[in-house]
């Protein structure tokens, strides 16, 4: 199961598996409140297209077709797998800081990770 959070939510016990996907670290987190089980910073949009996108939701459409693509370099590929393996097993929870959580690339994310196909022997 896949599930997003924002980061400056408090942890649950529901979380499972909790995983940061944001380049930068959230400001007002501590490491300790976080209670990260990882950071992949690797699928996390690049700053140019973060920069670019700035949650405008007229952009949304043209930035889920670019974040897509940078999803595509094989380190992501490896990580996205990582994650839909973990999540047959039990809980994953995506954290990101926006506001905007429609709109979020953990939204997209959760998106690809749920339709993810991955071979169960890879």
């Amino acid at each position: 199961m896949i599930q997003m959070k924002r980061i400056y939510e408090s942890p649950a016990s529901d979380d499972g598996l909790r995983v940061l996907v944001e380049r930068l670290w959230p400001r007002g987190v501590s490491k300790a409140e976080a209670r990260l089980d990882a950071w992949e910073r690797e699928i996390a949009p690049s700053t140019e297209l973060r920069r670019w996108y700035g949650h405008d939701p007229e952009k949304w459409d043209e930035f889920q077709a670019k974040y897509e693509r940078e999803l595509r370099a094989p380190e992501a590929q490896k990580i996205l797998d990582r994650l839909v393996r973990l999540a047959r097993e039990g809980a994953v929870t995506l954290l990101y800081s926006s506001r905007a959580s429609e709109i979020s690339n953990a939204a997209v994310l959760r998106r690809l990770l749920e339709n993810r196909e991955v071979p169960s022997d890879t």
